[in-house]
């Protein structure tokens, strides 16, 4: 079965004041259709990145050096500014934003706005003016209950300060929903969250992805997330995708040195406050091996001199370790 989505060896820089920076070098996942796929790294790994790529939403100044975007058999990196406006982004990729408290405008009313998204972005049903106007309405009220939204009607015509943080998390992701696409990003969307609304929402997301037939890319830093929502796993280190494979088999038998030590810095895992030696390297100047070998414990004479092939670990992951070459 043809995956829904598949990145390979994407290469991302950003042309700066301070020259030439490497965001991402050679990222490679793959989410099947009806799965959620969890991308995991440090901060100033590139998950952002990532993402914008995908969504063809880069800043000013940065481009894409290698590398294909394939999301339903077609290569996004393809398409014109103008194709993806209007044949892709909410239509078939919707989007669910990290801060809830950010991401609405504060002087329009919910309904203007999520409504604003389906002018643009749903599917042509045939319907013109009003009869359109009222079949997005309906769409939304009925996404709005299944949400948990309480009065729908109401809250179209309410304002964002008006609900909660977690009530304002649910809206969004209605928004995501609203033009039914075949896959949903959603960038670290429980972080502003307690922990009581954020298990809420993961629920609401998993059971969402069974009844929709939707696949979910879900950027995070928190294996516990993981753990309780997605079915496979990416992890990313300055750039580069060093473990793929089921949450499953990472999460009982983490191959890669990083994933061990990020697994270990989890409360329900970590036995001191050090964390990880080290950061992440700049990316105006990337190691020469292993961009992990300066903060690794396992670190051997061949990962000083020579970036490490992709190899497999016994459980089934991918893993770019010269352990697993």
């Amino acid at each position: 079965m043809m995956p829904v989505l598949s990145v390979r060896g994407l290469k991302v820089s950003i042309h700066t004041d301070d020259g030439l920076a490497s965001i991402l070098d050679d990222v490679g996942l793959e989410l099947e259709r009806g799965r959620i796929l969890g991308v995991v790294g440090e901060s100033g790994c590139g998950k952002s990145t990532l993402i914008r790529a995908v969504m063809g939403i880069l800043p000013k100044g940065a481009s894409v050096d290698g590398g294909e975007i394939w999301f339903e058999g077609e290569n996004l990196l393809a398409f014109s500014e103008a194709e993806l406006n209007t044949g892709v982004r909410s239509s078939r990729i919707g989007f669910i934003p990290q801060d809830p408290l950010l991401a609405l405008n504060p002087v329009f009313k919910v309904g203007t706005q999520l409504l604003e998204v389906m002018r643009w972005h749903a599917p042509d049903d045939g319907s013109r003016g009003n009869a359109r106007r009222a079949r997005h309405v309906a769409r939304l009220v009925s996404l709005l209950r299944r949400m948990q939204v309480p009065d729908p009607e109401q809250a179209l015509e309410s304002y964002p300060h008006q609900f909660s943080g977690g009530q304002r998390q649910r809206l969004l992701i209605a928004a995501a929903l609203a033009c039914a696409p075949g896959l949903v990003i959603a960038d670290e969307p429980t972080t502003a969250l307690d922990v009581t609304t954020q298990h809420q929402i993961l629920l609401l997301l998993r059971e969402l992805v069974a009844e929709f037939g939707i696949s979910l890319l879900f950027v995070t830093h928190d294996f516990g997330v993981v753990a309780e929502l997605c079915d496979d796993l990416c992890v990313i280190y300055a750039g580069q995708t060093v473990e793929t494979g089921t949450v499953r088999s990472i999460l009982d038998a983490p191959a890669h040195p990083y994933t061990r030590a990020l697994l270990a810095c989890h409360p329900d895992r970590a036995t001191s406050f050090l964390g990880i030696p080290g950061t992440v390297p700049s990316p105006f100047a990337r190691p020469s091996g292993c961009l992990f070998a300066p903060r690794c414990l396992d670190v051997r004479p061949l990962c000083l001199s020579a970036r490490p092939p992709q190899g497999r670990s016994s459980s089934g992951a991918e893993v770019r370790c010269v352990q697993y070459a």
